[in-house]
């Protein structure tokens, strides 16, 4: 799914999500996290206080803006052991399904990455977003291969994947002119060269 594959209604809500986290990431970068209120925060984003409930339960969500999502049927596809048949590069397909449903704001990944270097709370929490993932992705890859692949080793494939990742973040976000989804792919090819 692309974003224009999106219906109207999901378009909406992902632009009032984005402008949420837009104003949320800019009054933490000019006041700290704890320099603003919620009540603050729906007015500079021209929502409801109920709105930005609706969207978000604290401050720490809505700066870290919601998570990707991964549309039901490939996750599904993943499960049967698709859409290539190769574990790796099947959860690679999903990363990138993941980018590109909603593709990132290189200026808005660079204030979010000043940020949470600023904000040791929001660090805490990003951290433990990641963490989310990666027990959710853990139990999806042994639902694929079975239990007898093992935890610990669907767990270290997720972290090196999500490592890769973080890498590709930084290029992107040092005005590397490409994608996230190219950069990372490239981080990908040399992991594996250097790991064959």
């Amino acid at each position: 799914m692309t974003d224009s594959a999106m219906t109207l209604r999901e378009q909406k809500r992902w632009e009032t999500s984005h402008r949420i986290t837009v104003c949320a990431q800019a009054l933490t970068a000019a006041h700290g996290l704890d320099g603003f209120t919620m009540e603050e925060l729906a007015e500079a984003a021209d929502v409801s206080r109920r709105t930005l409930f609706n969207y978000f339960p604290s401050k720490t969500d809505a700066v870290l803006g919601e998570p990707p999502e991964i549309p039901e049927a490939a996750v599904d596809a993943f499960r049967t052991g698709g859409p290539h048949g190769d574990l790796v590069d099947d959860l690679t397909e999903l990363v990138r399904i993941a980018m590109s449903v909603k593709q990132p704001d290189r200026d808005q990944a660079q204030r979010a990455r000043r940020i949470l270097a600023a904000e040791p709370r929001l660090l805490a929490a990003a951290h433990q977003r990641f963490e989310t993932i990666t027990i959710e992705f853990t139990e999806l890859v042994l639902e694929r291969e079975g239990a007898d692949f093992g935890a610990s080793r669907a767990r270290l494939l997720l972290r090196l994947l999500l490592a890769l990742l973080d890498v590709a973040l930084d290029r992107f976000t040092a005005d590397d002119d490409r994608t996230l989804v190219d950069l990372f792919e490239e981080q990908l090819r040399d992991a594996r060269a250097l790991l064959a």
